[in-house]
């Protein structure tokens, strides 16, 4: 994992892209935002931004590998998006398994009663979360 510092978890759709910051201890995930996608390379000046605004010593990019381990094509998509944000980042952009987190972040919000507008709103950016703690928990 590196240096100790804040990590960003990303998940990255192809309307929206949910982000998550962790603690400075590299502990706990809570989600941040999202940021409104039309394009493959949008998205990467508000990411970038907040890698600089919250000192972030590491990225973490939700991989949507297929149920079955394979790269499909949004697996594709995303790994490509990930090289571009590497290109422009001094800190490390690393892919993780997020299988089934978007369904996991669905259900949690489905769970604490939040209305359908309010859910898909938070979803991408729980999503993010979800991802970005597995990822501590793993590194822990």
């Amino acid at each position: 994992m590196g240096a100790p510092g804040r990590l960003l978890g990303l998940d990255v759709g192809r309307s929206r892209i949910g982000a998550a910051l962790s603690d400075p201890g590299g502990t706990l995930a809570s989600p941040l935002g999202t940021v409104e996608t039309r394009g493959s390379g949008e998205g990467l000046d508000e990411i970038c931004r907040w890698v600089a605004q919250h000192g972030v010593v590491h990225v973490v990019v939700g991989h949507p590998l297929l149920l079955d381990g394979r790269e499909g094509e949004e697996a594709r998509r995303v790994r490509e998006w990930a090289g571009q944000l590497q290109e422009r980042l001094s800190v490390p952009v690393e892919l993780w398994d997020e299988r089934l987190t978007t369904a996991m972040a669905e259900r949690a919000l489905l769970e604490s009663g939040m209305r359908r507008e309010r859910r898909r709103r938070h979803r991408d950016a729980v999503a993010a979360a979800l991802i970005l703690q597995n990822y501590l928990d793993a590194h822990r």
